[in-house]
Order: C-alpha cells, then structure tokens, then sequence
C-alpha cells in the first residue's frame, strides 16, 4: 500500500483547486455528473476525482484504530483555514470531554453539537471546523461533545451520552453563557442522528435540532443507496461497516432510538433545519424524515443541497458549495 501523502501537502493541494473558477473546475473534473435529474457541484465533483487519484484504503477495509486515524487526516485535508472564534476552551460535560466554541458577537444561544463519523469514528478534532464555524455564522456558543463511540460501546450508549449532555447543557447554561430557553441540539450524519432522537426524547425539548444528512433508518435501504452508494465519498460498504460497529443486534435497527423515522409521533418536535446532501445514500431517508415532520405539524426547513455529497459540513474552508449550505443552517441557529 502506498503512503499517505503529508496532511499538508495534501491539504494545499485540495485548497489551491477546490479554489479555482467554477469553468476551470469543470475542465479539469470532466463533464459535469448527473443523476436523477441532480448536477454534481464543481468543487465537489473536483474532490471525487482527486480521492481517486488518492492510495488511500476505505475506512471499511481497516481496523478501527486505523479509520479513526483515517478520517483525522481527511477531515484535516478537507477543513482549510480554521475559521477564527473568540474563543475555545474545554469543558468536561458529566465525564465527557467536550469543547466550548465562543463566536464573539453573539445573542446568547447554546448549541449541543454532535459530530458525525457512524458512531464509530469522528471527534472534537475532526469537527473543529464545523463547530467553528457554525458558531461564527450562527451567532451563538456551540458545544461540541466526545461521545462514547462503537464498537467499545455500541448502541444506546451514544444515545444515553446525547441525552446527559443535553441535560447537563440546560442546567449548565448560564456559566456557559448562554441562555438555558435557547439551547439547541443538532450535529452531522451520525451526529444528526444523535441530534434528531434528543430532539424528540428530551424533556423539556430543545429550542431547535439542527440536522445535516442525518443517519434517519438503519432498518432499510432506500433509493438513494442504489444511485450513490459507490464513488460518492459516503458508500453503501461504509454504511454497512458503521451499522455492524454500532448495532448490538438486528432487533435495535428497528428502535426508534437508532433509527428516528420510525418513530411513532414526531408532534411536538422543536423546530428544525434538516439540510440534506444529494449525491449521498442517505438522501432518501432525510427526505422521508423531512416529509414525516412536516406531516406532523413541525415547522421544518428542509434544504436539499442537490449538488452537494455527504460531509460537506467539513469542507467549508475549501468549498463555495459547501459554505453556502452550512451558511443556511447558521441561519437557523441565528433565530435562537
């Protein structure tokens, strides 16, 4: 197996062309892909084809120790410049490591956030962009939380650690300096996940979920899996790799706490921003769960980035695309 590149090297050379013109990007890319009636973005049709130059095994193909390692050096590669913040200090949350993102200028709302990696990998460091950045464009402090990750501890302790962290946030809330009526939830892929079943379970609810590409049914495989499940960053191995870490058994897919579309009543549910990516095998099933909310009452605001693939919450520092799709979920957090 060849080397890695050096994260820096590799990391220049993602930021110097995922920063080219739009008309040059597509020079080098080739002609632009296309798939149920979606046209993949430039930047990110660019970055498909530098993974295929890369040496770089699947996750799925490693053991856990090595994806972890993995995705610490894509999620870097990817991140660019980390975006400025007035301040960032460690915070311990009921045992939990945890990381406390102070934007500055803000109105004095708190989102808990969860980072994604299929409940097997990720990390504060590897969503230190994200948090970043949602917390400068949103306007409000964001809390970044080290959950306990599969297989050393498979399903529901991901969920019981969201569920303290959410709660150890409102009663919390004012030495972390926000206010303990504004407090949101939210986090991407796994993260999303995670975010969607505190939104529906917690007592009181949070103000607003914020979830991008939320993992929404381990139960069953939808459309989108068949169109994007291979060569789209996010695969169908992958998804099957988390699900085998992360599930004790088959019976816990079907548990609305692993899988919150099949959940009984979504009435009640905080408002949401439910941003999904096109080019990803979870598309359908965060439709489905943006169709079910609607339908119960909640005020949604469903963003089907069309152009976009799954993680784009990591490349804004690289990305036009992928900022402006994480530009609109700040928004949402602004109305805290």
């Amino acid at each position: 197996m060849a080397p890695r590149p050096p994260a820096v090297v590799e990391a220049a050379v993602v930021r110097a062309l995922l920063a080219l013109p739009e008309r040059v990007q597509r020079r080098l890319g080739g002609s632009p892909i296309e798939i149920d009636g979606q046209r993949l973005a430039s930047d990110a049709q660019m970055l498909l084809k530098l993974r295929g130059l890369s040496p770089n095994p699947p996750y799925d193909t490693l053991p856990v120790p090595d994806a972890r390692a993995a995705l610490e050096g894509d999620a870097a590669s990817v991140r660019g410049s980390l975006m400025d913040v007035a301040e960032v200090r460690p915070v311990e949350v009921a045992g939990m490591a945890a990381r406390l993102y102070v934007p500055g200028a803000e109105r004095g709302g708190l989102l808990v956030f969860f980072h994604g990696g299929g409940g097997v990998l990720g990390s504060l460091d590897s969503h230190e962009q994200p948090s970043r950045f949602l917390a400068r464009e949103g306007a409000v402090r964001v809390l970044s939380i080290d959950y306990r990750l599969a297989p050393e501890s498979k399903f529901p302790a991901g969920v019981d650690d969201a569920m303290t962290a959410f709660a150890w946030a409102r009663e919390h809330a004012v030495e972390l300096g926000a206010d303990p009526e504004r407090i949101a939830v939210g986090g991407d892929s796994a993260g999303g996940n995670l975010g969607a079943v505190v939104a529906q379970l917690a007592e009181p609810r949070p103000a607003l979920a914020l979830l991008i590409y939320p993992v929404c049914d381990y139960s069953k495989k939808r459309r989108s899996y068949e169109l994007f499940g291979e060569g789209y960053l996010l695969t169908e191995r992958n998804m099957d790799w988390y699900r085998a870490h992360y599930l004790p058994d088959e019976d816990a897919a079907r548990d609305p706490r692993a899988s919150p579309l099949l959940a009984d009543d979504l009435s009640g549910m905080p408002r949401t921003h439910l941003a999904i990516a096109g080019f990803d095998p979870l598309r359908d099933e965060g439709l489905a769960y943006g169709r079910r909310l609607e339908e119960a009452g909640v005020d949604v605001d469903l963003a089907l980035h069309e152009g976009l693939l799954h993680g784009f919450a990591n490349m804004t520092g690289v990305s036009r695309t992928s900022a402006a799709a994480m530009r609109r979920a700040a928004e949402m957090l602004k109305t805290l």
